[in-house]
């Protein structure tokens, strides 16, 4: 008897709580429109951490020996030649340098501030869409918050609209669905987050290489012929 009221209970168990396994991307679609927005930021969120890992990559590539030979052909007085040398490489120490070539003979703070306003616009270049970055990790959580409150409303209507008792089954879908899209919301926020960072820290340090670079530049300036 009791083998048997053991066995009657495992029974009942199974079936309550082994539910249909649901699959990831079957909870995206399920999450509402609001998923729509979401996978669009994350698009742009992948888009814009990829193209400037690409360019502050190939900005922070400063050749090995630049500012040697740049100082030795200064100090020559090959001018020309160090021109033709930043020219050569497609980078913001290689245009800044040039500015500064290109005002050789002008007062020594003119060619400063020259230098400081290439900087800042190889500076803005380098930054661009970090501040739509920083939106997305923003905006996509509060999208997600959105959906769950408008998942939660349906849900609501739809019980409210129920006769006689309230299926527990009705209930508990309308909760798990609207909370895809604070599931969706916070993981594109976070991986964004997470991407603006690690773009800050590397545009930062190509900004320190710049301005090393440019210090030694009007130090050699300031080098006695």
């Amino acid at each position: 008897m009791i083998f048997a009221q053991i066995t009657t209970s495992l029974d009942t168990a199974e079936v309550v709580t082994g539910p249909d396994s649901v699959s990831i991307l079957d909870l995206l679609f399920q999450g509402g429109f609001m998923m729509v927005p979401i996978l669009i930021l994350s698009i742009g969120a992948v888009y814009i951490f990829v193209e400037r890992v690409l360019t502050i990559s190939k900005a922070e590539k400063t050749p090995d020996g630049f500012m040697s030979k740049i100082r030795d052909m200064v100090e020559k007085g090959d001018i020309n030649g160090a021109k033709i040398l930043c020219k050569e490489y497609n980078s913001p120490t290689a245009r800044m340098i040039e500015k500064g070539l290109s005002r050789i003979g002008s007062p020594l703070k003119n060619i400063e501030v020259s230098i400081e306003n290439v900087g800042k616009i190889e500076l803005f270049k380098l930054e661009k869409n970090l501040s739509l970055m920083a939106t997305i990790s923003g905006s996509a959580p509060m999208l997600g918050f959105l959906g769950t409150v408008i998942g939660m409303i349906d849900a609501f209507i739809a019980i409210a609209q129920e006769e006689g008792s309230v299926s527990p089954k009705l209930l508990s879908e309308g909760i798990y669905t609207a909370m895809v899209t604070t599931a969706a919301g916070l993981f594109v926020g976070i991986l964004a987050y997470l991407g603006y960072n690690y773009l800050v820290a590397k545009v930062q340090k190509v900004v320190h290489k710049m301005e090393y670079n440019s210090v030694d530049f009007i130090d050699l300036l300031q080098e006695p012929r």
